[in-house]
C-alpha cells in the first residue's frame, strides 16, 4: 500500500511538474508573439512623448495605435525648420532653430526635383524633365502623385495636407496686363484646369509673386506690390485696388524684389520688407480700410519668412518671440523686433 501511495504522489508531482512546464512554455510563447504594438497605452505615450518631431511623424505610420498616440502627443505649434539642399549627393539637412539641433536623412526621392511650396510638413516637388508634380512628406517618405504639368516661372501653392479632402494647389500666369491664367488641381484629380480671368487692374505676374492660403482664398503679392485674390469655391479673380506698402527709399535698392514676403496669421495677410541695412518693416492688411498698416509690435508672432513660403508661429520660447526669422544655409538669421518696440 505505502508503495502504491509514492508511486500515486510521484505520478502526480509529475504531472504538476509538468503541467508548469507546459504553462511556463505557453507564456514564453506568447510572450514572444507579442509586438511593439502590444505595448500598454500609457507607457507608448510616455515613448513617444520623448521623440523628436521626424521620429514622432515615422512612428505615426506603424500603425493605427501608434498613429493615434502619436498625433496626441505630437507638439503642434513647433517652430518651422530649415531644410538645407546638398551641392551633390542626397544627403539633407533639417535645422530646428528651437533647439538648435540639425538632422540629416536620406532622400532619393528628391533627385532630379526642386521644391515648389512647403506647408504642413509637406513638400511639393516638381520634375522639370518630365513635368511631374508630387508631394512629398521627407519624415515619413509619402509620395501623393499629381497630374503632369508645364511649370515655366510660375508659383505653386497649396491650401492644406495633400492628406486633407480639402486641399487644392493653385498658380497663377502672367498672359498680358489684364489678363492672368490660373491653374488649380487637386490630389486624386486627372488633369489640372486652367482659365484665364480679366484684371481691373495692372498685375504682373512673375517668379517673384508670394502666394499664401488664408479664410478660404488664395492671395497672390505681385513683383510690384499689388495683390490680387482668387476665390476657389466661387472661381473669381480679383486684384484688390489697395495701394502697396509704402516703404523708405533705402527699401528700394539694388535687388529689392528678393527682400519681400508674405505670411498669414490667423486670418490676417502679413507683408514682410527687408533691406541689408535696415530691420525688416511689416505691414498688415486692413480689409476694411482697404490699405496696409505697419504693424509696431508681433504681440508674441515669431515670423519665419523664406523665398518659396512664409509661416507664423505662436507660443515658442521667450527668446523667439517677437522675432523675424530668415533662411541662411544651416541656420537662421533672426532680426528681433523688441528694439523696435
Amino acid at each position: 500500500m505505502a508503495g502504491k501511495r509514492r508511486r500515486k504522489l510521484k505520478s502526480l508531482a509529475e504531472t504538476i511538474s509538468g503541467n508548469k512546464r507546459t504553462a511556463t512554455k505557453e507564456k514564453r510563447e506568447k510572450l514572444e508573439l507579442q509586438t511593439w504594438s502590444d505595448l500598454p497605452p500609457e507607457l507608448l505615450e510616455v515613448i513617444v512623448s520623448r521623440l523628436t518631431l521626424e521620429d514622432n511623424v515615422r512612428a505615426s505610420v506603424v500603425c493605427k495605435r501608434w498613429h493615434s498616440v502619436a498625433i496626441s502627443v505630437r507638439v503642434v505649434n513647433q517652430s518651422p525648420w530649415l531644410m538645407y539642399f546638398p551641392k551633390c549627393g542626397n544627403l539633407y539637412e533639417f535645422y530646428d532653430p528651437s533647439l538648435r539641433k540639425t538632422h540629416s536623412i536620406e532622400l532619393p526621392e528628391l533627385n532630379g526635383t526642386r521644391v515648389c511650396y512647403t506647408k504642413d510638413g509637406w513638400l511639393l516637388l516638381y520634375r522639370p524633365r518630365s513635368h511631374r508634380m508630387f508631394f512629398f512628406n521627407p519624415f515619413s517618405h509619402e509620395v501623393i502623385k499629381l497630374p503632369r504639368f508645364e511649370l515655366t516661372y510660375q508659383i505653386v501653392a497649396f491650401s492644406c495636407a495633400p492628406t486633407s479632402s480639402n486641399c487644392m494647389l493653385f498658380t497663377v500666369k502672367h498672359v498680358s496686363p489684364t489678363i492672368v491664367a490660373i491653374s488649380t488641381c487637386h490630389p486624386g484629380a486627372t488633369e489640372w484646369v486652367t482659365v484665364n480671368y480679366q484684371n481691373r487692374l495692372p498685375f504682373v505676374s512673375s517668379i517673384w509673386n508670394k502666394l499664401v492660403f488664408c479664410n478660404g482664398l488664395f492671395y497672390c503679392l505681385s513683383l510690384t506690390g499689388w495683390l490680387g485674390v482668387f476665390d476657389p469655391l466661387e472661381h473669381t479673380w480679383s486684384v484688390l485696388s489697395v495701394p502697396p506698402p509704402k516703404c523708405p527709399d533705402n527699401f528700394f535698392a539694388k535687388n529689392w524684389w528678393k527682400g519681400k514676403f508674405m505670411a498669414e496669421h490667423k486670418g490676417e495677410i502679413l507683408v514682410i520688407y527687408t533691406c541689408s541695412s535696415e530691420n525688416p518693416i511689416i505691414f498688415k492688411l486692413d480689409r476694411t480700410k482697404m490699405i496696409w498698416e505697419e504693424m509696431k509690435a508681433l504681440d508674441g508672432v515669431t515670423l519665419f519668412a523664406s523665398f518659396l513660403s512664409s509661416h507664423s508661429r505662436t507660443d515658442l520660447s521667450g527668446l523667439m518671440r517677437n522675432s523675424v526669422y530668415f533662411p541662411k544655409k544651416s541656420s537662421f538669421t533672426k532680426f528681433s523686433r523688441k528694439c523696435m518696440i
